[in-house]
């Protein structure tokens, strides 16, 4: 086939790109020996394809050692390509080097994203050094970068690691206001709630559901609610709130599901 056609950057980046979900190192290494013996330029998008490989592979110092040579090409890392890094470094818990690595993308005059950011928070979320969390924060919202779900999830996942639930559940609360939390950020909490055994549970849940059935996930809402009920905590004004909510989108079929629930599991009736 190379008889017929000469591979350009675009050809062998979807190669290494194949390799890297199989994932199959080895020949990723071969692919990109032969785009550079074969003379064709990496660009932007082939090294932020191998980057990413290596640390993948765990293999961080090797992806430095593409970056410099990166830079030696004249080929600037973009801030995906240092937020690979300042990641993979927090997963190895090299707290250092991550740090260092976002300065470095500082001092080249790289603007910091919210994915940098995320990273960033990730690796001192993994050295439980929280603190160092909310300076982040703060960085971010004085340099008008804005968190999203994946910021709340980190730092979510990072407090229930440490064992700090009540902190989790603070930050749910305090971040929620700024960005919108996703499936992975309700899949967590309610994970979270239902390993504990604790009297303020019912109140946690119907903040939860309150939150669905304001932004209408109502089936989201629903599975929430019918594990609340399992759990014997249920609370009238917010089973109205999904009740409304249910009606308004036709599904008294559900309505009717969780009605049944209640009557089996409840004594007193939540709503007439």
């Amino acid at each position: 086939m190379k008889d017929r056609f000469v591979p350009d950057s675009k050809t062998y980046s979807i190669l290494l790109d194949g390799w890297g979900r199989a994932p199959n190192l080895p020949k990723a290494r071969d692919v990109f020996r032969e785009m550079v013996h074969m003379g064709c330029d990496p660009d932007i998008v082939t090294y932020g394809i191998m980057v990413d490989i290596l640390c993948k592979a765990g293999r961080v110092d090797e992806a430095v050692e593409v970056v410099k040579e990166m830079d030696a090409n004249n080929c600037s890392a973009t801030s995906f390509i240092y937020s690979v890094l300042v990641h993979t470094y927090g997963v190895e818990n090299q707290i250092d080097e991550a740090i260092n690595t976002f300065i470095e993308m500082e001092s080249k005059g790289l603007k910091p994203d919210v994915v940098v950011y995320n990273a960033l928070i990730g690796a001192f979320c993994k050295a439980n050094k929280f603190k160092n969390v909310h300076r982040v924060l703060q960085e971010m919202e004085s340099n008008g970068v804005d968190p999203n779900s994946r910021t709340c999830n980190v730092i979510i996942s990072g407090l229930i690691s440490q064992g700090e639930t009540d902190r989790a559940f603070r930050v749910f609360r305090r971040v929620v206001k700024s960005c919108e939390p996703d499936a992975d950020t309700y899949t967590m909490l309610i994970k979270m709630f239902s390993e504990r055994n604790e009297l303020e549970i019912a109140m946690k849940y119907g903040i939860l559901i309150n939150g669905l059935c304001q932004k209408g996930n109502a089936m989201k809402a629903c599975v929430l609610m019918e594990e609340m009920i399992e759990n014997g905590t249920p609370q009238g004004s917010t089973f109205v709130k999904l009740r409304q909510l249910l009606i308004k989108e036709g599904r008294e079929d559900m309505l009717k599901f969780l009605h049944e629930k209640v009557d089996l599991l409840v004594k007193e009736p939540l709503f007439d």
